[in-house]
């Protein structure tokens, strides 16, 4: 536990400038150290020392017998001081030394005070030597403590039932220590209102009461008991002054010896209390002064309007000793008022409406108001158990902007005094809160003016609207510490699906929202949805538009249209679980922020709708070429077919033509050749003959076949099977030509509706070209693949060769009947058209990939 002594001797070395102090108490021929300030080890030890010399011993005995304070040099630098002052505590052994490097006459007056209540007196209490006991173990200017130490040496000397001491306050004695009397704590007695006080204001001299006297039931106050009998009061003077009361009763009258003793206490005791009382009153003025200038200093430097209230209930506190404060700001509109309190030891601080509001009387009076006793007084305390209120009005330039409260639980605890001092501290509180006003809303309209500045910047140019309103919540709460922010943003279908949601509560909102579609459909978001409306709702219980959320309940909630001309775009809504969360400020923060996305969610709009119109056109671009492609293909095809029709009619008539000569001339050379004989020099010629007749035959049986038509057998095949039969029949000239064979036949390929002879006829001419095509031997690649096009599936046969490539004037040209780039080496020109009439025919085509000295790709498409 903290010694007293030490508290009160730092408070009595700040108000001195003081070094340090310390009380020395003389035992056993030596000076041992008691209660001490800021006086650390290393000077301690140097004082035991410096005290222990014998000349020092002498000089500090002198000062006690004599009872008169000394000062000296200090030669030892290690006591950090110039000088020390002795200041002898009367009918003791014990001293105040006190080092500093110069005393003035007020702060040596002091420590003579101090020393003057540190005197003790015995326990036994003789007529010829009263004095008050054991003050020096209490601290020595604690009012309350020693005044309470006072009654007890009445009580001890009388032994009564029970006891109260009381100091005068102008026109009433207030009980300041009682004993065996709680109800009389704190009492406030009005002199005038009982005669037996206004006897002892007007005598000085003891007034007594007897049971059975008249005045028995007009006693001031005291707690009797039915087997109290006796009562009296005696004065405390100084000179002709009243100043205070002791009040003692018993169940007998006081004897001639008892009455000597309290008598004689009460003459020893009235100089202590006044002291005491002196003391108090300017320790509680210095306290004040200091207070003052620890407003200039602290108070002045806070940097926003909680900061002030915070300091100022800080000082006021330590001040008046009570902890019952309270400020009350409008805001700048009068809607609202901001109250600064104590709630629970706790400070606090919400907003109201002031319509309603307790103080708006004395907002609009403005007038200072001191209440000694609320109990007799219309007005209601705004902390329980409060008796008495100081109440100050904050004006500046003529006008209350505030209302500043001090509260007491004792009855008439403010003075004259302190009424003057808290008009000057109102005063100068006054230019700090408006200031502290001013500064705020300054810092509001920045803050509007950064969110709108990093919402533009950072939404400009997007085109996805639930990033938009993600980013716009985000903001939201992150600028203006809202527990949730909310952005809601029409969809395609006029709704509000597009949600981005901030704040330290936005988790809940986003489960709820998970199981209800409340947004459009009612609640306070729906009315400003529908109605464009701004809404913001202080409390939300007395609102018929709220609608609650599980898990979440709302008291605060601001909402604002998002508007384009008369379109509603979506809504901004924040909330609060506090009430009276928002105030006109937000509203206009969020209805500005509210018409700057309007417009960039239009935008994005006329940009999304330009971007759609933009892929349209650029979709009916790409399939009005896909059809512009198709149809040339259509027509090259028609007219190819028409060529492979025309030649083939032509082609049927000139094979029929040929085919009658061609039999005849073959059937009279075989004749011919039968009855050659074999040594016959003619018989070569004939074979000759025989030979070219036959390459004629089929050169017209491949004319007839090219422009044969009729019925084709068709049925379901295995087009990887047709590729091997046709693969058997030629391995062999694949292999002598040179060539290296690489198949890639396709897993589970499905079948096809072709004519199994006429697809070997195709692959067997697309190989020959290919193998003609590389003369001096390479690559042949052969694969067969499931492909996807035009929305429909197809079985395609890849036939690549390393030849010598198909020149880019011929490639158009190679369907043609009778194109042939083979020169002499007897190419006729129909194995590819033969092969395009069959692959036409089965519904498929063929696609050519060539390039001069790198090879052919011939690529087979058929329908499955």
């Amino acid at each position: 536990m903290v010694d007293n002594n030490e508290t009160q001797l730092k408070e009595a070395c700040q108000l001195t400038g003081a070094l340090w102090a310390v009380i020395a108490e003389r035992e056993g021929g030596h000076w041992l150290l008691q209660s001490a300030s800021n006086l650390n080890k290393t000077k301690q030890t140097a004082l035991t020392k410096f005290l222990a010399q014998e000349t020092v011993d002498a000089w500090l005995l002198g000062a006690s017998e004599g009872e008169n304070s000394r000062s000296a040099s200090l030669s030892d630098s290690k006591l950090g001081a110039a000088r020390l002052y002795v200041y002898p505590i009367s009918n003791s052994f014990r001293a105040i030394l006190v080092a500093a490097d110069q005393q003035t006459a007020n702060a040596q007056r002091i420590w003579r005070l101090m020393a003057g209540l540190f005197q003790s007196l015995p326990s036994v209490v003789a007529p010829s030597e009263i004095l008050i006991p054991g003050l020096q173990t209490d601290l020595p200017y604690d009012m309350p403590r020693v005044l309470e130490r006072v009654l007890t040496s009445f009580v001890h000397a009388v032994n009564p039932q029970g006891a109260w001491l009381a100091i005068r306050r102008g026109d009433t004695l207030d009980i300041s220590a009682q004993w065996n009397d709680p109800r009389g704590d704190g009492l406030s007695l009005l002199i005038d209102s009982n005669n037996m006080l206004r006897r002892l204001h007007r005598t000085l001299a003891d007034v007594s009461v007897s049971k059975g006297q008249p005045e028995w039931d007009n006693l001031p106050h005291a707690t009797r008991k039915s087997n109290t009998k006796f009562w009296v009061c005696l004065p405390l003077v100084i000179g002709r002054r009243l100043i205070g009361a002791i009040a003692l009763w018993s169940q007998t009258e006081f004897s001639v010896d008892e009455w000597q003793k309290l008598r004689e206490l009460a003459r020893q005791a009235s100089p202590s209390v006044e002291v005491i009382v002196t003391f108090n009153e300017l320790t509680g003025h210095l306290r004040r002064l200091a207070m003052l200038n620890d407003f200039a200093v602290t108070v002045s430097s806070a940097q926003n309007l909680d900061q002030i209230a915070r300091r100022v209930f800080g000082l006021l506190t330590r001040s008046f000793r009570t902890e019952l404060i309270a400020l009350y700001l409008p805001s700048m509109g009068g809607r609202l008022v901001r109250e600064f309190s104590n709630r629970d030891g706790k400070f606090s601080a919400q907003s109201t409406s002031l319509t309603d509001h307790p103080i708006l009387p004395y907002l609009q009076n403005g007038r200072t108001l001191r209440l000694s006793d609320l109990s007799s007084s219309d007005f209601k305390p705004v902390y329980s158990g409060a008796r008495s209120r100081l109440m100050v009005p904050l004006k500046y330039r003529g006008q209350t902007i505030g209302i500043l409260s001090l509260e007491s639980t004792r009855q008439d605890a403010f003075s004259q005094y302190d009424e003057h001092l808290m008009v000057v501290i109102a005063s100068h509180l006054a230019g700090l809160v408006e200031y502290g006003r001013l500064r705020e809303e300054a810092e509001a309209r920045a803050r509007n003016l950064g969110l709108i500045h990093e919402v533009v910047q950072q939404v400009i140019g997007l085109s996805d609207k639930r990033e938009m309103a993600q980013i716009t919540a985000d903001l939201l709460a992150e600028y203006f510490a809202y527990e949730l922010a909310g952005v809601m943003l029409i969809g395609g279908d006029s709704a509000l699906p597009i949600l981005g949601f901030g704040g330290s509560r936005r988790s809940l909102v986003q489960r709820a929202l998970g199981s209800e579609d409340f947004v459009v459909s009612a609640g306070i978001t729906g009315h400003v949805f529908y109605t464009g409306e701004s809404v913001l709702v202080n409390d939300t219980s007395q609102s018929r538009l709220y609608k609650q959320l599980q898990g979440w309940d709302a008291r605060s909630e601001l909402c604002v249209a998002l508007k384009d001309g008369g379109r509603i775009l979506g809504i901004i809504d924040v909330e609060s679980s506090q009430s009276n969360a928002f105030t006109n400020n937000d509203l206009l923060a969020i209805e500005s922020l509210a018409g700057v996305l309007a417009t960039v969610v239009s935008s994005a709009d006329q940009y999304q709708r330009l971007q759609e119109t933009v892929h349209q056109l650029r979709a009916a671009q790409v399939e009005l070429r896909a059809r512009m492609a198709a149809q040339q293909d259509a027509e090259s095809r028609l007219i190819q077919a028409a060529k492979l029709a025309a030649v083939g009619e032509m082609a049927a008539g000139i094979a029929h033509e040929l085919n009658n000569p061609l039999t005849t001339v073959t059937g009279f050379t075989e004749l011919l050749l039968e009855e050659t004989p074999d040594d016959a020099p003619h018989r070569a010629d004939i074979q000759m003959v025989l030979h070219e007749a036959h390459r004629a035959r089929g050169v017209v049986r491949r004319l007839l076949d090219f422009a044969r038509q009729g019925e084709r057998i068709r049925s379901k095949s295995d087009i990887n099977e047709i590729v091997e039969d046709v693969l058997a029949l030629t391995k062999h000239l694949i292999h002598t030509s040179g060539v290296r064979l690489n198949i890639w036949l396709g897993k589970e390929l499905p079948w096809a509706s072709v004519d199994s002879n006429q697809m070997k006829q195709v692959f067997l001419n697309l190989i020959h070209n290919a193998l003609q095509a590389m003369p001096s031997g390479g690559n042949l690649d052969i694969q067969t693949v499931t492909r996807e096009r035009d929305n429909r599936s197809w079985v395609t046969v890849s036939i690549k060769d390393s030849g010598i490539g198909i020149d880019p004037q011929n490639k158009e040209r190679i369907f043609e009947p009778f194109f042939t780039t083979k020169g002499n080496t007897g190419g006729t020109g129909l194995g590819l058209s033969v092969t395009y009439g069959i692959v036409t025919d089965h519904g498929g085509t063929i696609e050519v990939e060539s390039r001069p000295g790198l090879g052919s790709t011939f690529t087979v498409w058929l329908p499955i």
